[in-house]
């Protein structure tokens, strides 16, 4: 027997896949190695640099979001609008409407109607501020009268007691005025601002289905390419139908409210309306806000307590409907945000932006967490803002 004969045959198959597969290197090791309680210690160190670090850019990014707040508020604002409106834009497209006709005829319908409501409201509105001092000094001694009670009932629970008798002042009221020169000293900054706005959503009805696809040209292989556009048309799609149902629930809030005022004969019903829409925004402290507002102007017009407290109370309790049963049922459980994410979140943004960061606060959450629900690593912040 030969050595061809004894040497048991390889196949052809193996033997090209070994010419073909690299050998493997001999992972590189150390000249020397650690012990084990100096590697525990540095990697606690490499924790603690990193935790270092990530607050180090959580600081730097909320100095520059306040720096630039100017800029980027009618711009927050100009994507919610436009992601809002983006449907109706697109529905039109797939039936050959160009984008740039039914944006323009969106944005005029939606002009007008802002600009007329607020045309509506800007006389009244107007003639509150105007009307403010005198208002504050009728209401001094109509809240003297209804205090009487508790201050007789104070007057004798220290006579009781054995102390002096405290005599409270009535406050004074406050100077509040609005001059011709602050509405035309303010006129172009505002100006300024809701142009900027209307410009930003028109471009973003027109192009942003330009951005998307020159997003989608810029990653890299196929299967990326289609999770990328899964992602964003499923954030884009959920973030349009939560404000498109959240406005409309605010809007026939404030429906209901000035129908309810008009029963009872409070003065501008449509105007304390607006104001309960608008501030039904910012949830918990918007309707605490416009439960306290309408106890005050109950309190102005009318001479009878249990008459003057009705509307506030009354509107408590629509409030209590609207955010307990209504809003939950249309808009789902998924949607449904912790109290304290959302109170801890209005704390951030109206301290770094004021009334306007109040405002956008809780959409932009909401915006936050459907994005985090989709994006790789973040499932976390999704989780531990959701009730």
């Amino acid at each position: 027997m030969n050595a061809d004969e004894s040497t048991p045959a390889v196949p052809a198959r193996a033997d090209a896949v070994m010419a073909v597969a690299p050998a493997r290197r001999p992972a590189r090791r150390l000249p020397f190695s650690l012990p084990l309680p100096l590697r525990q210690s540095a990697r606690s160190h490499l924790r603690g640099i990193h935790l270092a670090l990530n607050v180090l850019l959580a600081m730097a990014l909320l100095y520059t979001v306040t720096v630039v707040r100017a800029l980027l508020i009618p711009l927050v604002l100009a994507a919610f609008i436009g992601v809002a409106l983006n449907p109706i834009v697109a529905g039109a497209a797939r039936r050959r409407v160009p984008r740039w006709l039914s944006a323009s005829v969106l944005m005029i319908a939606l002009i007008a109607g802002i600009g007329g409501g607020a045309g509506m409201l800007a006389q009244p509105a107007l003639g509150w501020f105007h009307d403010a001092p005198a208002a504050i000094k009728n209401f001094v001694p109509k809240l003297k009268s209804l205090t009487r009670p508790l201050e007789a009932a104070n007057r004798a629970t220290q006579t009781l007691v054995g102390g002096p008798t405290v005599r409270t002042q009535p406050p004074r009221p406050a100077a509040v005025a609005i001059t011709v020169w602050d509405v035309v000293a303010n006129a172009p900054k505002v100006l300024a601002a809701i142009l900027t706005v209307v410009l930003l959503v028109f471009f973003f009805l027109i192009y942003g289905e330009l951005l998307l696809r020159r997003l989608v040209e810029i990653t890299p292989g196929f299967a990326y390419k289609r999770h990328a556009v899964v992602i964003v048309r499923g954030i884009q799609t959920e973030v349009s139908r939560y404000l498109l149902t959240t406005v409309l629930i605010n809007a026939t809030l404030g429906l209901v409210t000035a129908g309810m005022l008009w029963l009872y004969k409070m003065p501008d019903p449509l105007l304390w309306g607006a104001v309960a829409m608008l501030a039904n925004f910012i949830p918990y402290v918007g309707s605490i806000t416009t439960t306290v507002v309408l106890a005050l102007v109950g309190l102005i017009n009318f001479g009878n307590l249990a008459e003057a407290l009705l509307p506030a109370l009354t509107f408590a309790g629509i409030t209590a409907v609207e955010g307990n049963f209504i809003t939950p049922l249309i808009q789902g459980r998924r949607m449904r945000l912790s109290p304290v994410a959302i109170l801890l979140w209005l704390l951030l943004w109206g301290w770094l932006w004021g009334i306007p960061g109040a405002l956008l606060a809780v959409p932009m959450l909401t915006s936050f967490k459907l994005i985090a629900e989709r994006v790789r690593g973040w499932a976390w912040f999704a989780h531990m803002v959701q009730r």
